[in-house]
């Protein structure tokens, strides 16, 4: 039986390429043309890495796509954190882009953005440190052969970038064992009366949703740790719809959707709806309007309209149309299924139903509204 994982097989097998293989083409073309100094184990300089996040076309006319729509300034305290001895915290609210982020950094950096601690409440200290094979150090007792290294201590020892993600949903104890390896750059094995030094062009992103704040708040210890970057939503409608339109289309793709007629309309309706909602105002700054309890963020977005071109592919007549994305934006506003409902009913009332080409969603959504 082969995996997606299995060596040798298919790219097109696989439903998710890491980002160091999906964008291999572009890490080439500006490795080739990167003539800026490397930290040591980088692939690219930092200067290239912040042209591989934010796009750009190079002297051989090859052009790099952008992978993060923002303030460029905050790419480049982002790069330059990681050449320096600190660790970087992405910090942010749900969907943006703070996993996206820091795993197009470890592939522009190292080339493997796979050295991955997933955060939860029930990760142990032995995905930050290590674990044990059990069956040989039964037979042997502790050694070199028995030790299994976690993703941060593997990237210690090959001078790569390990990433933590949703940093704050880890138990503070287990949080607390970075502690060391940030600021000694080492990792004590007790057991076998040894440690695993860093090498040169290790470094570490964590992320963290803001919203976060008091389920495993991170201690001043740790936290000095880190140059911490805020990632802010969108600045406009326009960006906003840009980043959707970008990720959709790179989606719809790699899901072997057709591109449909109409997509372009409703992403701005989707962004619109998303962000009046989220802001608690319209548009045009002229009405209030509640905001529900859900986050209603650019990757929530970005999922609503890839399920309504996969609906209107397979189940509509080729178009994406409002019914198509509708279920998928209620799915999104009603987290509260009592009191979102209700500013979901006077939005759609209140806001939609008067809003000039907007009937044909106005109905749609109150289809769907109970």
């Amino acid at each position: 039986m082969t995996t997606a994982t299995t060596a040798g097989t298919a790219t097109a097998e696989v439903l998710r390429e890491h980002a160091e293989d999906a964008f291999a083409a572009e890490l080439a073309a500006l490795a080739a043309q990167d003539d800026r100094p490397r930290p040591e184990r980088w692939r690219l300089s930092p200067w290239a890495v912040a042209t591989y996040l934010l796009g750009g076309a190079l002297p051989d006319g090859t052009v790099i796509t952008p992978k993060y729509i923002g303030p460029r300034r905050i790419v480049e305290v982002a790069v330059t954190t990681l050449a320096t001895d600190r660790a970087l915290l992405l910090l942010g609210v749900p969907g943006t882009a703070k996993t996206w982020v820091s795993e197009h950094l470890a592939a522009a950096i190292s080339g493997d953005s796979t050295l991955l601690v997933q955060g939860t409440a029930g990760t142990p200290e032995e995905a930050v440190r290590y674990g044990w094979n059990y069956a040989q150090l039964l037979a042997h007792g502790p050694s070199r052969d028995a030790l299994v290294p976690s993703p941060v201590m593997r990237a210690m020892a090959d001078g790569k970038i390990a990433r933590v993600e949703e940093l704050t949903r880890i138990p503070a104890d287990v949080q607390d064992s970075l502690i060391t390896i940030l600021s000694e750059k080492t990792l004590p094995v007790p057991e076998l009366g040894g440690e695993t030094q860093a090498v040169r062009g290790f470094n570490l992103i964590a992320t963290a949703n803001d919203r976060d704040r008091g389920v495993n708040e991170l201690s001043s210890a740790l936290r000095r740790r880190f140059n911490t970057v805020v990632l802010p939503l969108p600045a406009t409608l326009d960006e906003e719809v840009d980043i959707v339109t970008r990720r959709v289309g790179q989606l719809g793709r790699s899901l072997d959707l057709p591109e449909l007629p109409g997509g372009a309309e409703e992403i701005r309706r989707v962004v619109t709806v998303f962000r009046e909602l989220r802001d608690g105002i319209t548009a045009d700054g002229r009405t209030k309007v509640k905001t529900p309890s859900s986050t209603l963020s650019t990757a929530e977005a970005i999922s609503v309209v890839t399920n309504g071109l996969a609906l209107a592919a397979h189940f509509g007549d080729g178009v994406l149309r409002a019914g198509d994305v509708t279920t998928g934006i209620l799915g999104a506003v009603l987290r509260d299924p009592v009191a979102d409902q209700v500013v979901w009913r006077e939005y759609l009332e209140g806001v939609v139903r008067e809003r000039e080409g907007w009937k044909d969603f106005y109905r749609a959504a109150r289809e769907n509204v109970r």
